[in-house]
């Protein structure tokens, strides 16, 4: 599944962000200036963060998983600690 999200963050924040978010569930697999990759028993995981049109930046993530996975949860589950990240007022509803 793939999953996107745009937030004010910097691509360096959002993968930081990612490092510590995903981390401790998962081993890293791949780095590179603007994406992350990280496998585990729950399956592989990619995070790309790149700036786009003026001051956003474009988060991206994908699984190799089918939707609803535990994996999936996890990626939503990130991609609303970013929105929250830049928007600390956000409040996380989802039971992912």
């Amino acid at each position: 599944m793939r999953y996107f999200h745009r937030t004010t963050l910097s691509p360096d924040d959002v993968l930081a962000q990612a490092k510590t978010f995903f981390g401790p569930r998962l081993t890293p697999a791949d780095e590179s200036p603007r994406r992350r990759t990280w496998a585990g028993a729950l399956g592989k995981v990619t995070v790309a963060a790149r700036a786009e049109g003026g001051h956003y930046t474009l988060v991206e993530v994908g699984t190799d998983q089918v939707g609803e996975s535990e994996l999936d949860r996890l990626a939503k589950r990130f991609l609303a600690e970013v929105h929250r990240e830049a928007e600390p007022a956000h409040e996380i509803r989802g039971a992912y």
